[in-house]
């Protein structure tokens, strides 16, 4: 990526400066039907210029609030071949059960086990999100070296939605190794069913169908113009390719592709971490990560979990404090918007309980993941706390385009789901909206 596009994806660029006024930044609405190279981004009308002392109330309201969304509650042909006709995790969720004196499970969604391929369920879900404002889902996607996976959550039923307008969406390519532990062995190391290192020409084969199948879709998220992507591990994926230099070869030509699509160029994201859960996640090569990031090109940085900022079964076992975790992400948050020279967008987890992707009968000790430490104390209200942390340091900081990732939309057998329980309801969307406010292009026919 050029110097100056890079700026311009970390929100300081000319896109923006054509639709500033002395006192806001406006928008213009354009229709979907305009090819994509003379849309503005989703995310350059939104936010009024920064005043001095901090932003408006109103910029604050408008932070893009985008929410991890994991796409296995839905039948799948590979889950049929590991697991049986029919399966989808609602079964690790309906067999979870309580693993010490205390413990809230088994959770149960208000809504039931619902199909999430299914595009009036989807509807349902995009309403309700919009409603609390959140702005965007980003799909955890996979795809592995024989294809896709667990695609139809977006593309047979987000993406057929009557109502899909009233939201955004972005991919962030998950891209580790998918193991057996639905659910794990506490005795048996889990088999390795898909493994996330890609070659090349599956790289390649990858990014033709990113293309065509969703940056052609008018609700794609953009920021200056350029589509957000964003990968999981860097360093699982620079193995793949061979290296760095390798690596930075197949983002050119993702970049060469969403240029010939119309659009200015790619905002690649890169998650990062300090602390490893998952048994595949594999480190970066020996450079620093921000040389690597740099390397590549990247735009913007953030997190995917609080737990990779925050070792849950280091301070207890089996119990942990959703409070220190907080803590400690907000302290990781200032380090990254120092350590790195794109903006970081802070993270907020919703919780953290993986225990429902164990076998119930076994025993629950501190083996790693997924038998680690569980937050306890995430109340809406310790929820709301965390999500006014991550708006004042936005508001705090120098990038106009501001992002927050949450954890998320429906992690349900990790703990960490918006979507309503039967025990608390939409209280943890309540804080949502309270906090950040309802985007004018989200509010519904009946609101006027």
């Amino acid at each position: 990526m050029s110097e100056p596009c890079r700026r311009r994806a970390g929100c300081r660029g000319a896109l923006v400066e054509v639709i500033r006024f002395p006192d806001r930044v406006t928008f213009v609405l354009i229709p979907w039907a305009i090819p994509p190279m003379v849309r503005l981004s989703t995310a350059s009308y939104r936010h009024e210029a920064v005043r001095a002392g901090g932003r408006s109330e109103d910029a604050m309201a408008r932070i893009d609030v985008a929410a991890y969304y994991f796409p296995n509650y839905h039948r799948d042909a590979r889950n049929e071949a590991w697991h049986g006709r029919g399966w989808t995790e609602w079964e690790l969720v309906k067999a979870a059960r309580p693993r010490y004196e205390g413990h809230r499970q088994p959770i149960v969604p208000a809504w039931g086990c619902f199909d999430e391929s299914d595009p009036q369920w989807a509807a349902r879900e995009i309403d309700l999100a919009a409603d609390h404002g959140v702005s965007t889902f980003i799909y955890d996607w996979y795809w592995y070296e024989d294809g896709a996976y667990l695609q139809d959550a977006l593309e047979r039923g987000f993406l057929r939605a009557p109502n899909r307008e009233r939201m955004r969406f972005a991919l962030m390519w998950a891209n580790h190794d998918w193991t057996n532990i639905h659910p794990a062995s506490f005795t048996n190391k889990p088999e390795t069913l898909a493994p996330g290192a890609l070659s090349r020409a599956a790289f390649e084969r990858m990014t033709d169908h990113i293309v065509t199948a969703y940056l052609s879709q008018p609700n794609y998220l953009t920021i200056d113009g350029c589509p957000y992507f964003s990968i999981y591990e860097l360093g699982t994926f620079i193995r793949g390719m061979g290296g760095v230099d390798s690596a930075a070869q197949a983002i050119d030509s993702f970049r060469a592709k969403v240029r010939a699509a119309g659009f200015r160029d790619l905002h690649l994201n890169g998650v990062v971490w300090g602390v490893n859960v998952l048994p595949s996640e594999s480190k970066l090569p020996g450079e620093s990560r921000r040389e690597v990031i740099d390397r590549l090109g990247f735009a913007s940085v953030t997190t995917y979990a609080w737990v990779h900022h925050f070792n849950p079964s280091g301070s207890g076992f089996p119990k942990s404090s959703y409070v220190a975790a907080m803590e400690a992400n907000v302290a990781a948050w200032s380090r990254y918007r120092e350590e790195f020279p794109m903006p970081y967008h802070p993270n907020v987890s919703m919780g953290w309980d993986p225990s429902p992707r164990t076998i119930q009968s076994d025993t629950y000790e501190n083996r790693g993941y997924p038998f680690t430490g569980i937050l306890e104390g995430n109340t809406p209200a310790a929820f709301r706390t965390a999500l006014e942390k991550a708006r004042d340091f936005i508001g705090a900081g120098p990038d106009q385009h501001t992002l927050v990732t949450l954890n998320a939309w429906n992690e349900w057998t990790e703990g960490s789901y918006l979507l309503p329980d039967t025990h608390h309801g939409n209280a943890y969307l309540e804080a949502v909206r309270a906090t950040f406010g309802v985007q004018p292009s989200a509010r519904s026919a009946a609101d006027g």
